[in-house]
This record gives C-alpha cells, sequence and structure tokens, in this order.
C-alpha cells in the first residue's frame, strides 16, 4: 500500500486528506459555537484573534475523516466496496482507492475509475445521478458530462468540497479546514494542477522542532521509529493479522527503559512520540485499532507542498457548468432493472438510469442511506471490515507572535499532549497564524468540547512554545 498523503502531515511525512462529500438522513451539523464554560483553566498563551476547528466525527454527512485499514481489514475490501451493484449502483470515494486511500488523488481516481465504468454500461444521454459534491463526486461528473451524459449531482451540504474546505473570510489567506498538503507521487500531479489554476503552493521542511512540556528543544530520536519499524516487520511474519499495539507487545520492541534521562526522557518516551506524531495522526485511530499488516507506510518523502490559495479551486473548475442540488440529503436508493430512485430527506424522489454513491465510509457505517434491495454481503462485509478515522484541525490567528522560533514544524515530546502536532505559517506567509492536529481518541474526546472549551485545550498544548524573555539585568 502506497503511503497516503492526506490533510495533515507528520515529522517524517506531510499529507492530503482528500474525503468525498457525503449524503445521510435529514439532519443539522453540529453547530460550532456554544456558551461559555463556567470555569476554564488559563493558559499562558495569550488569546487569538480568530479560531476555526474542525469536528468531522460528529458532522452528520462526514462521520470521520478519512478510512484506515482496521485490524482484518484488507486492500481486497476496498476493491469490494467499489464494485457495481447490477450495472445500476456505483461507488467512488477514497474508501474504495486502493492505491493511495485516504487521500485527495486515491478520491479523484476512484472518481474516474467509476465514471469510466458507467461509460463500459450506459447508452449515450442516459441520466446518471451522483451522490456527493466532493473531489471524487464532482471529477466523475466533469468526465460524464464531457462524454455527452445527462449527470445531476445530489450534495447534503450548501457547497461542494465536501471535506475539502476552504475559508477565506476573515482571514489574510484562505485557510484549510480539510486538505492543506500535497506530495508529489509518480502519478499525482495535483501540484502542476493546482498551479494552473494561480493557486499558491510553497515547499514545506519536514524536519520538526521536538519540545518537551517544559519548553526545553531536544532532538529527535530514532527508537520511537525504529520500534514500530521492528514490530510491523515481525507482525509481516505472522498467520494472521494482529494490531499495531498487539505487533509492539508481542514482538518485545514495546520494552523500552522508562528511566528518564537529563532532559527528563526516557526511551519509552520516544515510542509514544512516534505513536503520537505520526501513527494516530496518518490514520485517525489508535494502534490498537490499526492493522499491523496493512497500516499506512509513514516513510519520508522530500518534495511536500502546503496549499496557501485555495484547495477548493481545484473543485470549483471542475464544477464549472455541473447541474447542482445542493443541501439535499439522500436517505434511500432503490434499483432494479429500469433504473434507480433516490429518495430525498425531504421526501421527494429522484429517478435515473445510474447512481454513483461518493458516500464516505463513516457514513454508511451508520446505515443512514437505505439500499433496496439490500447491498451485496461483499459490500456489507467491506464497511464492517475497513476504519474511519478521526482527525480534526484547528487555526489560531494571533495578534503578534507569541513564539521565538522560526520552526515550521513543531511537535511535542513527553507527554500525551492533545494536539501533539503544529505548523508554523509565520514563515511561509509573515502572517502569525498556527494550524494544530488532534487525532484517534484526543479527537473524540474534544469533539464533545465546546468551542470554548477546545480552544483552551489547544492554547494549553502551545504552552512549550511560548517565548522566553531574556532575563532582567540589574545592578541591585
Amino acid at each position: 500500500m502506497k503511503r497516503r498523503t492526506f490533510l495533515l502531515g507528520t515529522a517524517s511525512g506531510f499529507s492530503v486528506l482528500a474525503l468525498a462529500a457525503c449524503v445521510e438522513p435529514e439532519q443539522t451539523p453540529v453547530p460550532t459555537t456554544s456558551p461559555a464554560p463556567t470555569t476554564l483553566t488559563p493558559s499562558l498563551v495569550p488569546q487569538p484573534l480568530a479560531v476555526s476547528r474542525t469536528n468531522w466525527s460528529t458532522d452528520p454527512f462526514s462521520r470521520g475523516s478519512f478510512s484506515y485499514a482496521a485490524v482484518g481489514a484488507t486492500p481486497e475490501h476496498r476493491v469490494a466496496l467499489g464494485q457495481a451493484v447490477d450495472a445500476r449502483v456505483f461507488f467512488a470515494g477514497e474508501a474504495t482507492a486502493v492505491d493511495e486511500p485516504g487521500t485527495v488523488q486515491g478520491a479523484r481516481a476512484s472518481g474516474l475509475l467509476a465514471a469510466g465504468r458507467v461509460q463500459d454500461v450506459a447508452a449515450p444521454g442516459e441520466r446518471i445521478t451522483i451522490v456527493g459534491a466532493g473531489i471524487a463526486g464532482i471529477t466523475a461528473a466533469r468526465q460524464l458530462v464531457n462524454a455527452g451524459y445527462d449527470v445531476v449531482v445530489i450534495e447534503a451540504r450548501d457547497r461542494i468540497g465536501g471535506r475539502i474546505d476552504t475559508v477565506s473570510s476573515d482571514w489574510p489567506f484562505p485557510i484549510e479546514r480539510g486538505p492543506s498538503f500535497v506530495h508529489r507521487t509518480s502519478d499525482n500531479f495535483l501540484d502542476d494542477e493546482l498551479t494552473t489554476l494561480g493557486v499558491s503552493l510553497l515547499p514545506f521542511v519536514r524536519t520538526p522542532e521536538v519540545r518537551t512540556r517544559a519548553g526545553a528543544v531536544v532532538e529527535v530520536s530514532t527508537l520511537g521509529a525504529e520500534a514500530v519499524a521492528g514490530a510491523l516487520d515481525w507482525a509481516a511474519d505472522q498467520q494472521q493479522d494482529v494490531s499495531v499495539e498487539r505487533a509492539l507487545i508481542d514482538s518485545g520492541e514495546a520494552k523500552l527503559s522508562s528511566t528518564r534521562n537529563a532532559d527528563g526522557l526516557s526511551d519509552a518516551d520516544w515510542l509514544e512520540y512516534e505513536i503520537a506524531t505520526k501513527l494516530k495522526v496518518e490514520t485517525g485511530a489508535t494502534p490498537s485499532q490499526q492493522s499491523a499488516w496493512y497500516t499506512t507506510d509513514i516513510g519520508s518523502a522530500d518534495d511536500d507542498q502546503i496549499v496557501i490559495g485555495g484547495y477548493s479551486t481545484l473543485l470549483k473548475s471542475d464544477a464549472d457548468g455541473l447541474e447542482l442540488l445542493l443541501s439535499s440529503v439522500v436517505n434511500r436508493v432503490a434499483h432494479d432493472d429500469g433504473g434507480v430512485s433516490l429518495r430525498l430527506g425531504t421526501g421527494e424522489s429522484l429517478s435515473a438510469d445510474r447512481v454513483i454513491l461518493t458516500v464516505p465510509l463513516g457514513v454508511l457505517q451508520t446505515a443512514a442511506i437505505e439500499f433496496s434491495p439490500a447491498l451485496p454481503f461483499a459490500h456489507r462485509g467491506a464497511i464492517a471490515a475497513l476504519g474511519m478515522g478521526v482527525l480534526d484541525k484547528v487555526w489560531l490567528r494571533f495578534d503578534e507572535p507569541f513564539w521565538d522560533t522560526e520552526a515550521r514544524l513543531w511537535t511535542i515530546v513527553g507527554e500525551d499532549a492533545d494536539f501533539p502536532v503544529w505548523v508554523n505559517m509565520m514563515p511561509l506567509t509573515g502572517e502569525p497564524i498556527l494550524m494544530g492536529v488532534v487525532a484517534a481518541e484526543n479527537a473524540t474526546r474534544l469533539s464533545e468540547l465546546d468551542d470554548d472549551e477546545f480552544l483552551s485545550a489547544a492554547l494549553t498544548a502551545l504552552e512549550p512554545f511560548l517565548a522566553v524573555p531574556d532575563a532582567a539585568v540589574s545592578d541591585e
């Protein structure tokens, strides 16, 4: 399985969260604002001027951030999920991508593949409905429209993009609540496409500045990465798949010293660091949930780029001229030899010859859409086997920097920080803006907090990066 390039990366490589838009029964997304709590733990970090957070796990139109290989899941499950049903119901989206699942390029490739499969069986001029206006859905729609088909795209949200969500208002440059990075691979030319569309991309240096809770800058140890690599090698020789956690324990790789050195860190701390800043961030899941056979390859890359000028430009270009039906939730899909029928949350129904569903795995796992007849066993098995990870971002804009480091990537070692990875936008844009990431069980826990509590947790996690004022010199 190829290295993912998803929403936010880590010390060893950045990724691009690329997930198709989704649908669900009629619901209202959870608002991001709520009454301030009566008591909050004060932070030494100053209050920001602007805040933007995501909450993908509670969003009724996503139910998670991106798919991952859970224990027992295999690439064949993704293949099964992507198969057409009776040449009427087709599937696309990052969860169906064998190569680069959970990514913009994986989702986009799945849209092209689904559109091609429709063209193989559809007569010219047929009516094709696409559910979801994320990158997979828009890509499929564009290809089919260009091929002469009658296409309508139905989207639950009031905008296109799904989890590609660019916000420009109240910020000095467009911020990305979804994808932020592009990683160049042999078959991925998103950077060229974005550049052609006038979107600014900047090279991103992945070497992190690592700090302890006390704020001390320490050199990265390879002990954690070596332990994980050893555990995965051990797991590859076993008769059946186990979790990454089980592989670490049973292989003996987890037996690292807890004796602290002069920096207050132990060998075991570096294993926790590897898990927090890489494994959890890359999958949105804990080691106990991740497959040791098919866990994400988190190897290094040398050509990551950060998107500054608006990732959504990519979708807007492809969506130009498409027939879009926004704010329309699909809650039932029925098909027979004569075609397909889709029921909306309003009670209305739409008919088409065929449908492409770009529904996120998390929505499928909640059985939010009724299928008639029921999906084949292979599809249901794939939906149950694959995991849906959780990763959220927070953007903070300050009046002036409270930090004194020029490092672009910040990480924290020696504690279970809620936000173990931060991106410093100051060296890139000249603006005192930070982007933090929270993943796996910490993201799930923080998803239940209101905005003030969530911000308090983020500011507390930033305290190791507070600038230390020079000691006052006095002759008295």
